[in-house]
């Protein structure tokens, strides 16, 4: 973690936080991976730095050990998951993280589906995003729509990246 200033902000003091991004899906490239580039482009544009970014298919198997070496690496902070958080069969991220995470944020999870059902109504009940932390590595996993993935970022996870850093890195 470093402390440098962004150009788009005045108050030079503000944490840079380092994060990486893994979207989980059977179909998308990075060329069509829509929400990966809206999180890689509103986590730069509050003056973060993406570390790693990578697709993987929706297997537990192949999640876990990513997002475990991303929280074991002393130069990531934040690891933010987009797809398979629904409840059809192929939708596993939530298994695949959820044994991982040391601490849950449960309220994370309330208020993203609470802010969803304001947007797409009783759908939202289906959403299984989580937050947590892996030691000092915040975790989040979203669902895999661009919508969905602006409205935890603009709502909740921006607004509050930083203190939840200091939390868990206390100076």
């Amino acid at each position: 973690m470093a402390t440098q200033p962004h150009p788009d902000r005045l108050d030079s003091t503000l944490t840079v936080l380092h994060c990486a991004i893994l979207t989980v899906s059977d179909t998308r490239t990075p060329e069509t991976d829509k929400s990966g580039a809206l999180a890689k482009a509103k986590l730069d544009g509050d003056g973060h730095i993406i570390a790693h970014y990578q697709i993987l298919p929706d297997e537990p198997d192949r999640i876990a050990p990513v997002v475990s070496a991303w929280a074991a690496d002393s130069a990531v902070d934040v690891v933010i998951l987009s797809g398979g958080t629904g409840i059809a069969p192929r939708d596993t991220t939530y298994e695949a993280i959820a044994t991982l995470l040391h601490k849950i944020i449960p309220g994370f999870g309330e208020l993203f589906r609470q802010l969803s059902y304001q947007e797409i109504g009783s759908r939202a009940m289906t959403s299984r995003a989580i937050a947590g932390s892996i030691n000092s590595t915040l975790i989040f996993s979203l669902p895999g729509s661009s919508n969905a993935v602006r409205l935890a970022l603009d709502a909740l996870i921006l607004p509050e990246l930083r203190h939840l850093h200091r939390l868990l890195n206390p100076q």
